[in-house]
């Protein structure tokens, strides 16, 4: 029911190569590629051997991981990401959603978030990818009820989300964000953090079985190792597989 991978971004000191061995060594079966270090959109070059070391693999790519802020970056800008997007084999993209927390916007400044979002979305669907906004601390999707607001603007089954419990909130604050947007969510990052200290993800089995089954099935990611070794991914894939065998 679920698919698990990993987020390249958590060994922005390894390379592909590295990265790829190690998450198919792990047992995972997808990988979000990250457009600051590992696969920058202007090199076409690297993203095809991306590419080709993955299938070699059997590992796929589920998605994009770009540092594309909507409200920052022009609307032009978002192309070379969908053209890089393709390269790699897949057509989802992550996003970030503004430059500040929902609370700091005026309402003004939230119209024009908005427009602009319609009109990404309007391109989405042009290039048949899908335009996925982390819920991500200091943007405006960090509170359940603005996401509800601007995905019902929005209005698109080519703008989307992606869901990671918050480390500075509660289990029910996490599970009631899980809840409203479970049917628009398109891929998990999972982690077990809380506050500033990371922990391994199999001392958080229970309440991580209780977030998936919101979801149901969908393609979660390990997200940062609790010690940022890259050999630790082995008995961090276990305990998600653990977590997500009983779905």
């Amino acid at each position: 029911m679920f698919r698990t991978g990993l987020v390249s971004v958590s060994f922005r000191d390894k390379t592909p190569p590295e990265i790829i061995k190690a998450a198919a060594g792990a047992g995972l079966s997808c990988i979000e590629w990250g457009s600051d270090v590992h696969a920058p959109f202007s090199d076409t070059k690297k993203l095809a051997e991306i590419k080709k070391e993955c299938g070699a693999n059997g590992i796929a790519c589920c998605s994009y991981g770009t540092y594309y802020r909507i409200g920052q970056n022009t609307d032009s800008e978002l192309m070379p990401y969908i053209e890089a997007a393709k390269i790699l084999g897949t057509d989802v993209l992550r996003l970030w959603c503004g430059t500040k927390g929902a609370a700091e916007y005026t309402q003004a400044e939230k119209k024009e978030l908005y427009e602009q979002c319609v009109r990404l979305a309007e391109t989405a669907e042009k290039e048949n990818v899908k335009l996925c906004l982390e819920c991500h601390n200091n943007t405006l999707t960090d509170t359940a009820d603005e996401t509800v607001k601007l995905m019902k603007t929005v209005n698109s089954p080519y703008f989307k989300m992606y869901w990671q419990p918050n480390q500075y909130k509660t289990e029910k604050e996490n599970l009631d964000y899980a809840k409203k947007i479970s049917g628009i969510t398109e891929i998990i990052h999972a982690f077990n953090w809380e506050g500033d200290s990371k922990y391994p993800l199999g001392s958080a089995k229970e309440i991580w079985r209780k977030y998936l089954g919101v979801f149901g099935n969908g393609t979660v990611l390990l997200e940062f190792m609790p010690d940022g070794k890259i050999e630790s991914l082995a008995g961090e894939a276990a305990a998600l597989k653990k977590i997500t065998e009983v779905f």
